[in-house]
């Protein structure tokens, strides 16, 4: 037998799991518990109050889908100078709609959160660690 299968024998001890294995629960374990802090916290909480309350409101809901067909009609249909003026007409709109500031408010906030976590895994790994690979095997 090798020193390294001795090695690796002698951590799994009795309970026959091993030290990646014993590692890997205690990632997924301080996941778990990363997870449920992130649900109890204030800016989580107030994120899904402000979209909630967003979707509740039907006058926002139904400004938000004209901005979203107008952008596809002008996707669609290339550049049209009486399209776009509707849609920066939309946009104003919808920016002066309180339900649609407290969501949006409250989705930045939720990224800044996020990002901070990002960076201090980041920091810790030594490497960027929410960073797009591309995708794709070929």
């Amino acid at each position: 037998m090798s020193d390294v299968q001795d090695v690796e024998d002698a951590a799994e001890g009795d309970t026959g799991v091993s030290v990646e294995e014993d590692a890997e629960a205690n990632v997924e374990a301080a996941l778990r518990e990363f997870l449920d802090a992130l649900g109890e916290s204030e800016t989580y909480r107030r994120f899904t109050e402000a979209d909630e309350a967003l979707q509740d409101d039907d006058d926002a809901m139904a400004l938000l889908r004209e901005y979203q067909r107008k952008q596809q009609q002008l996707q669609r249909g290339g550049f049209d100078e009486s399209v776009m003026a509707e849609l920066k007409q939309l946009q104003t709109e919808l920016s002066n709609t309180e339900p649609i500031q407290r969501q949006q408010a409250a989705q930045t906030e939720l990224v800044e959160l996020l990002q901070r976590t990002n960076d201090a895994v980041s920091d810790e790994i030594g490497e960027e660690f929410a960073r797009s690979t591309g995708g794709g095997c070929c």
